[in-house]
């Protein structure tokens, strides 16, 4: 074998665009999978010639690398398919992004209203710090609609208490949205494209599957090999130095040697499999890294249409599924008789519990009951289904994890000829085109010299921008001093309520009929012409509400703000004389 092969563990997007990028700057790589299939947490599942995702894989980036890189392999393939997902709540479906009529027929006059309210409240008066998930969302959206749209489907993915869930998992994963941005997404385009409300995304024809076969085929044919069922059982190392891994291979084991190593494999089973292993106490961290895992169940439907969604989620904490994945909406070609439909069913679960351990056919019983009460699809209509499980699929952001992660990082990044990528080896909840980006970021290190920070990549190509890096910290720790108030979300909530109150009493007053009917509120006529005590004036009264509160709110917010700036710069000047006493003190 060439001595200068660099191998790479794990026939995911992130290991399997390393290899590419090797492949194509002439470099001898080697992938190593343990599946019998390349993809990874990105693979696509066949059953009777019905495809299914392990998870859905909507292909939208911002890194204009990855973007290159798919419509390069698969060209016609790569189909531009829209975007259609609701929540499933309290036994009925709501739109997502949010539809004003949608929303507050299915929440109810008055529990809208609350949730505005409780908007306003948190933006007065946040939480001075954002630790947690329930925090972080709390300060952006508002208690209620915390406890209605985030706490039950957060719990039952992670397993955990939302207070205990880390709140940088959230501003990873819905970065650039608040309840504002969500509002203003009902009647106008945002200026700034926000993944979690984009409309419409690229797949392949036939699954995520289809690009990494792909990728194999392109691997392959420069010269470069992808081993599928070869299992590392150890990695041995000379000091600081990788020298090589044991592969098992149909019970014969095989040493492969190279020049350098990149691993996406979790890592906890990495430092499992160093030998010599590394200090206890890096050990003992990896350990405590914690994994969620995930079920899906397949179900095959004798329907040739359900529901248009792509997918639901699921909400009611009545049903233990999570998801719902209907995946010919996905694309057409995932199902082979269009005379039916694939649904998939993800389970949120940890390895070893109940869920884990239901028997398949149990499994898919679980499966047709609850889609029988959300009401999708009729249980008799199920003529089949299977059972696939996935470790190690979500890494948790729990309470300790950084302090874990920080002492396993440093032993990693001791290893000079190694780097460790993806989700599972950064331990990060990345996405797929992030994955990818850490791979060819990687090769960069190994191979160009480069020194790129594989553990900050995260939702924004230009994430190693110094200068940016430098502005962010300085936002985040004003942020903490000075809670901004957003003038537009303020005008627009104070707004809401003002109207939506006037239109109530008006309304109230009219049903409630006699003599004499709101006097005192007629007298608002000389404020606002036009208004009166009718159902007409009930709807005028609605638009004056909306905009006297919004008027008001968005001065209160800018007066509020600028005044707040002034205290700070008094306070900053403060504090730069008291800071330049210490200093002349200690001189």
């Amino acid at each position: 074998m060439d001595p200068h092969t660099v191998v790479v563990i794990g026939a995911g997007p992130a290991g399997l665009t390393a290899a590419y990028e090797l492949a194509k700057l002439q470099r001898r790589a080697i992938v190593l999978e343990k599946q019998d299939r390349v993809g990874g947490l990105a693979r696509t599942e066949n059953y009777k010639g019905f495809c299914f995702d392990i998870g859905g894989h909507r292909f939208f980036t911002k890194v204009e690398e990855v973007n290159q890189m798919w419509r390069a392999l698969l060209g016609q393939d790569f189909l531009r398919r829209p975007r259609l997902s609701r929540i499933y709540y309290n036994r009925r479906f709501f739109y997502y992004p949010l539809r004003p009529l949608n929303a507050v027929i299915g929440l109810g006059l008055l529990r809208s209203l609350l949730i505005v309210l409780s908007y306003v409240r948190w933006q007065l008066f946040p939480h001075r710090r954002e630790e947690t998930f329930e925090q972080w969302v709390t300060n952006r959206f508002g208690k209620r609609l915390f406890q209605t749209f985030f706490k039950t489907y957060t719990e039952k993915v992670w397993g955990i208490s939302c207070s205990d869930l880390r709140a940088e998992w959230a501003a990873q994963r819905i970065r650039g949205l608040s309840l504002k941005t969500a509002l203003l997404s009902m009647f106008l385009k945002p200026k700034q494209t926000i993944k979690t409300l984009i409309e419409e995304f690229h797949y392949p024809r036939l699954g995520p599957g289809m690009m990494w076969r792909a990728v194999k085929d392109e691997i392959e044919r420069r010269d470069c090999a992808v081993r599928l069922n070869c299992e590392v059982a150890a990695i041995r190392r000379n000091g600081n130095r990788i020298e090589s891994v044991v592969v098992s291979n149909n019970g014969h084991d095989e040493i492969v040697q190279g020049s350098a190593f990149i691993s996406s494999m979790p890592l906890g089973e990495f430092l499992k499999k160093l030998d010599p292993p590394p200090p206890p106490r890096v050990i003992e961290a990896a350990k405590q890294l914690r994994y969620r895992d995930l079920i899906v169940v397949c179900l095959i439907v004798k329907k040739p249409n359900l529901f248009p969604d792509n997918w639901i989620y699921v909400h009611d904490p009545e049903v233990r599924v999570g998801r719902i994945q209907n995946y010919k909406n996905w694309s057409p070609d995932m199902v082979p008789d269009p005379a039916k439909t694939s649904l998939g069913l993800e389970y949120f679960c940890t390895q070893g519990d109940d869920l884990w351990n239901t028997p398949d056919a149990d499994f898919v019983e679980l499966g047709k009951r609850e889609i029988g009460r959300i009401g999708v699809a009729d249980a008799t209509d199920i003529e089949d289904g299977c059972v696939v499980r996935v470790p190690n699929a979500y890494p948790v952001y729990d309470t300790d994890y950084r302090r874990h992660l920080a002492t396993v990082r440093e032993f990693v990044d001791g290893l000079e000829n190694f780097q460790t990528v993806g989700r599972n080896g950064l331990h990060r909840y990345n996405n797929q085109d992030h994955a990818m980006l850490t791979g060819m970021l990687a090769v960069r290190n190994l191979v160009l010299g480069e020194h790129n920070d594989l553990w900050s990549v995260n939702t924004e190509p230009d994430y190693h921008e110094e200068a940016l890096v430098e502005e962010s910290a300085i936002e985040e720790a004003l942020a903490r001093v000075f809670t901004k108030l957003d003038r537009l979300a303020f005008g627009l909530s104070l707004g809401a309520v003002s109207g939506a109150l006037l239109f109530v009493a008006t309304l109230w007053l009219v049903l409630k009929g006699g003599e004499v009917v709101g006097p005192n509120l007629r007298l608002l006529n000389q404020y606002f012409p036009g208004y009166s005590v009718s159902l007409w004036g009930s709807v005028i009264g609605l638009v004056y509400g909306f905009l006297s509160g919004f008027i008001g709110g968005w001065l209160f917010a800018f007066l509020r703000n600028a005044t707040m700036f002034l205290y700070m710069v008094r306070a900053e000047r403060k504090a730069q004389r008291g800071l330049l006493r210490r200093i002349f003190d200690y001189l």
